[in-house]
């Protein structure tokens, strides 16, 4: 047995990654590299389900990718690319679009979150196949393991029955993959609303921690978040949900163990809390927001890093369209 296999993707439809982003996805992927054949991109194929604006796209891609760099993804450690540069992701999506069930695709959770907010009726029939396209990113590169938050859990049990699926169908083709999951970060919620998840699309903009924030704003929020009026530094998701966040982001930033924090502050308010972990997620998260900007301002650096893990990645995925290609009865494609 090699090094295992991780894949995973990150949208740009937002002009910075938040806090929930960075903890519950990109330190993974960062701390992953060193144990694990590691392969990430930025899924703009995945950006373009909902209307969107092409300059914007391309700008939020670049942002994506620079911040990725800055906050430790390693090219030298790992494949770092963008989707719609490998075009073997269209290509199988549209095979296991076509080895899945109606009534399977029409039960995806998030299918019907999306529509039901602006109508199924106005939902592009990409956003409806969108899963199929997860699934193909996943198993172009026979993935072993897919860091993946709850919320992701049906997307990937669906990628592993369409892997079963093709190889029970066709013949040994696809690496099965299975969920790699670290619960103790896999929920950041909002900041004003502890309840629900830190969200661009549902959060306000007090609720969630931008890495491309400025210090000062980033201790204002902090300071400004929800928590209680018992004045107690304790861990409780039933009754101290605010607080609760709180400790998980202070636990997941400084590696210290969340009941070793609630006793270091214990029954003395939360001014002193809420400050000292205003400035640990500064302290973290400035270099990375410094590094962002100095990536952005060496454009051909930034595209020569992207092109090349495009050329990596390309090179994998080719590989295993030879074998779908040739399973699917395909001829083989022109090079």
């Amino acid at each position: 047995m090699g090094t295992p296999r991780v894949f995973s993707g990150i949208q740009p439809t937002a002009d910075s990654f938040h806090l929930g982003n960075y903890l519950g996805a990109v330190k993974q992927w960062v701390d992953l590299q060193d144990t694990r054949d590691a392969i990430y991109c930025v899924v703009d194929l995945h950006a373009i389900t909902v209307p969107y604006d092409p300059q914007t796209l391309r700008r939020r891609t670049r942002v994506a990718a620079a911040q990725l760099i800055a906050a430790g993804l390693d090219p030298e450690r790992c494949i770092l690319f963008v989707q719609s540069q490998v075009q073997e992701h269209a290509e199988l999506a549209w095979v296991l679009s076509c080895v899945t069930g109606f009534g399977e695709a029409s039960r995806m959770t998030q299918f019907k979150d999306k529509s039901a907010k602006g109508g199924a009726d106005q939902a592009s029939v990409g956003l409806f196949t969108y899963p199929m396209l997860m699934a193909a990113d996943i198993l172009l590169y026979q993935t072993d393991e897919v860091p993946v938050g709850e919320d992701q859990r049906q997307h990937l049990e669906l990628s592993r029955n369409l892997a079963q699926r093709f190889n029970h169908r066709f013949g040994e083709t696809f690496t099965v993959p299975a969920p790699y999951i670290l619960p103790a970060v896999s929920k950041i919620t909002d900041l004003q609303d502890p309840v629900s998840k830190m969200s661009k699309s549902s959060s306000s903009p007090q609720g969630i921690i931008d890495l491309l924030d400025e210090p000062d704003a980033i201790r204002k929020k902090i300071n400004r978040a929800v928590t209680d009026a018992e004045a107690v530094v304790r861990a409780d998701e039933e009754t101290k949900p605010g607080v609760t966040n709180l400790l998980r982001i202070y636990a997941a930033l400084s590696g210290d163990k969340i009941e070793d924090i609630a006793a270091r502050y214990g029954d003395s308010g939360y001014g002193g809390f809420k400050k000292d972990l205003g400035n640990l997620v500064v302290d973290t998260l400035a270099p990375i927001r410094e590094r962002t900007a100095k990536y952005l301002s060496e454009p051909d650096s930034l595209d020569a890093i992207l092109n090349e893990g495009a050329r990596r990645a390309h090179a994998i995925a080719r590989e295993t369209m030879i074998t779908v290609r040739e399973r699917s009865g395909f001829p083989p494609a022109i090079s």
